[in-house]
């Protein structure tokens, strides 16, 4: 337990939120410059969140309680809407002093700004502090004074523009207040279900979590452009669930990784690039989750199968990668980057099921889910969103497999019915022999089910509904018949 708090000094309140770390937390550190105590809380206001998302929190939560513990302090939880317990403990415990790094979604800009106004009207001076973004939204602008709308151009400008700020290091104690306030009890934000199980042996969350992968980043880095497409090889960093919760700062791996060559050129410094791009699209697109960048795409006559889409969730496709990342994605919460691209093209543009019940799915079962990552990426797939990929890149799930999973290793791992099948049939169980099936002990339809679409089929139906996009609306309707006679031969290789 914390010593009982002698400080006579009125205390100085820290809202964490997404940045639950210690270092290089430019709140935190500026909290404990302050030379007051320091009240550290986090408020849990009822804002949707998915269920493994909730779980990750509650566990970085606990790694943070006990990190605070260590400085001789402690972490206050609260649950309820965040202004009244702002507002209810400024006045509790006198303080002056409100610090806080910045989020850009469009629900905790306004709540931001709500609060903002409250408190200083009550005197409780408020700091706004820059930790969880390489960049803030309204500081890069096209020459014309707009905001970016493609990556590349973006992506130069931010990294010949951006300068590391000084790094903040953990404080080595936390002053206390003369009383503590109330906080909710720590089980009441943990989740011990059991399809938590899968989480708990991938993960560790928290900070020193957070620090143990980045300690592997580097010795990645020469094979990263080689490896980052091959679920197989592990080959990347698996940090996007610790970004997500601020466990590590973005400008610390910045420093860490940009020590030579030009930054712009540095392939997992752009992935923090485009991380950035997606919250630069959202904060000038407030409704990028739930509407089409590209009005275009608003009459897109989607089929949203109910029974395709729950055979999507459930791994069960009859694709073995689609499967295999679905089934990975449920156990620890978390799917590769590539198989991401692949299971996100296979249900929008095979199955015809709309990008959003996608996003929705990821929402609940990421344990790295990100509002602005979540819509950009998945507009990004579906050809509706900003810099999209182009309608007619339909990517067929069986090539994708034969690339970045050659010898279907990670087939293997998470779709073990089908383990015993020779490497070259692997990827595409249907057009196996029927010997190599019986050899394998597979039944199609029954230890492993047969495909619900034939891709090249799916692939040409896509494509009649996506070139209708680029007519007359009214097009569509006749788009939308063509699609169904619209065939090729099969070739699962195409």
């Amino acid at each position: 337990m914390p010593p009982k708090a002698t400080h006579v000094f009125s205390p100085a309140l820290v809202w964490l939120r997404r940045d639950l770390r210690l270092s290089d937390n430019p709140a935190l550190t500026a909290a404990a410059a302050s030379g007051r105590p320091v009240v550290a809380v986090f408020i849990d206001d009822a804002t949707t969140l998915g269920a493994a998302s909730r779980w990750w929190r509650g566990r970085s939560l606990a790694a943070l309680s006990r990190d605070i513990a260590r400085l001789g302090s402690r972490l206050i939880l609260r649950q309820g809407n965040a202004l009244d317990h702002l507002m209810g403990l400024a006045e509790e415990i006198g303080a002056k002093e409100l610090h806080f790094n910045q989020r850009f979604e469009p629900h905790d800009l306004a709540e931001d700004a709500r609060i903002m106004t409250e408190l200083r009207g009550v005197g409780v001076a408020v700091h706004e502090h820059q930790g969880n973004r390489l960049h803030a939204p309204t500081a890069l602008k096209t020459l014309k004074g707009d905001p970016f709308r493609v990556f590349t151009p973006f992506w130069r400008r931010l990294a010949e523009s951006y300068r590391s700020p000084q790094r903040h290091a953990a404080p080595k104690s936390l002053a206390a207040p003369t009383a503590w306030p109330h906080s909710a009890d720590l089980a009441a934000f943990q989740i011990t279900a059991p399809w938590t199980e899968g989480m708990q042996m991938h993960w560790q969350p928290g900070e020193a979590g957070a620090a143990a992968l980045m300690d592997q980043v580097k010795a990645k880095l020469p094979n990263y452009g080689e490896h980052r497409d091959r679920p197989d090889v592990g080959g990347t960093s698996r940090l996007s669930p610790h970004l997500a919760w601020g466990e590590i700062s973005v400008h610390d791996i910045w420093r860490r990784l940009a020590t030579h060559g030009n930054p712009a050129e540095n392939g997992f410094l752009r992935e923090l690039g485009w991380r950035d791009f997606n919250t630069h699209l959202l904060y000038h697109f407030p409704k990028l989750p739930t509407r089409n960048w590209n009005p275009r795409f608003d009459d897109f006559p989607f089929e949203n199968s109910t029974e395709q889409l729950k055979a999507w969730q459930r791994g069960l496709t009859g694709y073995p990668i689609v499967d295999a990342g679905m089934r990975e994605l449920w156990t620890t919460g978390w799917m590769h980057n590539r198989l991401r691209m692949i299971v996100a093209s296979f249900l929008i543009k095979d199955l015809l099921i709309d990008w959003r019940k996608g996003e929705a799915w990821f929402w609940d079962t990421l344990v790295d889910a990100d509002l602005a990552q979540n819509a950009g990426n998945w507009q990004w797939v579906a050809g509706s969103g900003a810099d999209a990929a182009p309608y007619f890149r339909v990517f067929n799930p069986t090539t994708q497999s034969i690339k970045f999973d050659p010898d279907g290793a990670y087939i293997r791992r998470w779709v073990p019915e089908l383990a015993k099948l020779p490497t070259p049939l692997i990827h595409a169980p249907s057009a196996a022999p029927a010997t190599a099936l019986a050899e394998a002990g597979i039944v199609l339809g029954r230890s492993y089910p047969t495909p619900l679409v034939d891709h090249a089929e799916a692939r040409q139906r896509a494509l009649a509904v996506y070139s209708a996009l680029s007519r007359n609306p009214d097009d569509m309707a006749e788009a939308t018949a063509a699609k169904l006679t619209a065939r090729k031969p099969r070739d699962l290789f195409s």
